[in-house]
């Protein structure tokens, strides 16, 4: 089955065999594991090891995001977040769920966050000690200037929380370069091509350090993650982890450093391609102009037919062992392929013709049902 969603991918034989077997997490091996691995995290991420420190913490990234918001972010804070799409609204929740003060900024659909928008909306209020965003928003596939949108923020004097779970692995990134970026969080399931589970947070030890005692939770405090390895040990945990989503992106890690992120990208790049143009050959089209569809996750516009069903195209879908979200995250009818995990542009070429085939069936079902 080719699995075409935009988290958890399409994995290797060799990162599934590894969580194929137990673990210890308290053994002095599988210590030296997790600590190889936040090492190695670190180096993704662009860390440097005097300013930067690698936490694993168990869970989605969404577990990451609100850890951070509660660890970083001040009580009497407010948090600026560009309203990107669902991502960025949940993020916002997570912030609010939290205790912080919001201030959603509207973006324009299918378009990238302007910086000046996001500078004056911060000059404008000096309650707003962070900008959180999304790099690669998955509801819609447009990708976002982080890098651009952090500066911005770092010139007036504000911090940056960024949700890199779905772009990094393949998308630029170098956190050793955003002194103002207290923290980037990020998942093993997504572009780094690891199994669910476990998220990424590399954040500046000052901060961190700084916010001990903030969160007003045990589970979602970055903080005192951090200083239990201080106390314990690199390789250590406060509960038990999630030991083969761990030793998984261990194997993953040894893939991407093969394979490297520039030839990475340009793979999704090649599959984002090869999809677009198997579709269109076939009459169907990306929802968003070419100048913003991003590498990760394609919304294709759907059919506005009467016979049009989303679940029932993905079951036809299956059929022909393709598996995509049974789930669309915009009004319009559309269905939503990922471009990402162990899979190449052959497999993109195969998958159109698929999904062309099961609209066919599908098409041909209902009227002569009708």
């Amino acid at each position: 089955m080719l699995l075409l969603i935009p988290g958890p991918v399409m994995t290797h034989p060799s990162v599934r065999a590894a969580a194929a077997k137990d673990y210890a997490p308290w053994d002095m091996s599988f210590r030296d594991l997790v600590t190889r691995v936040r090492h190695r995290m670190l180096a993704v991420a662009g860390g440097r090891a005097d300013e930067h420190a690698a936490l694993l913490l168990p869970g989605s990234g969404h577990f990451a995001i609100e850890a951070a918001v509660r660890t970083l972010v001040p009580l009497d804070a407010g948090v600026l977040v560009p309203n990107t799409g669902e991502y960025a609204e949940r993020l916002a929740r997570l912030a609010q769920e939290a205790g912080r003060r919001v201030t959603l900024l509207p973006v324009v659909d299918a378009a990238r966050v302007d910086p000046a928008a996001v500078g004056q909306a911060l000059a404008d209020d000096s309650s707003l000690s962070h900008l959180a965003i999304v790099y690669s928003e998955t509801s819609t596939g447009v990708i976002h200037d982080a890098t651009a949108l952090a500066r911005v923020a770092g010139d007036v004097g504000r911090r940056v929380i960024v949700d890199a779970v779905s772009a990094m692995g393949a998308l630029p990134f170098d956190l050793g370069e955003l002194p103002m970026v207290d923290c980037v969080i990020v998942t093993a399931n997504k572009c780094l091509e690891g199994l669910p589970g476990l998220s990424i947070s590399v954040a500046r030890i000052d901060r961190l350090l700084a916010g001990v005692g903030r969160a007003a939770s045990w589970s979602l405090d970055l903080a005192d993650l951090y200083t239990h390895t201080l106390r314990t040990g690199t390789g250590s945990h406060r509960f038990t982890p999630a030991a083969q989503a761990i030793a998984a992106l261990d194997v993953a890690l040894d893939r991407y450093e093969a394979e490297g992120r520039p030839a990475r990208l340009a793979r999704y790049t090649a599959n984002r391609d090869a999809l677009r143009n198997g579709l269109r050959a076939h009459g169907l089209h990306p929802m968003l102009p070419d100048t913003v569809q991003g590498p990760i996750v394609m919304n294709v516009a759907a059919p506005d037919e009467s016979w049009w069903n989303l679940q029932s195209f993905v079951d036809r879908l299956k059929e022909r062992d393709v598996l995509i979200s049974n789930f669309c995250k915009t009004g319009s009818p559309h269905f939503r392929v990922g471009c990402i995990g162990a899979i190449t542009p052959g497999d993109m070429a195969m998958a159109a013709d698929a999904m062309t085939g099961a609209m066919a069936d599908l098409r041909r079902t209902n009227l002569q049902a009708a």
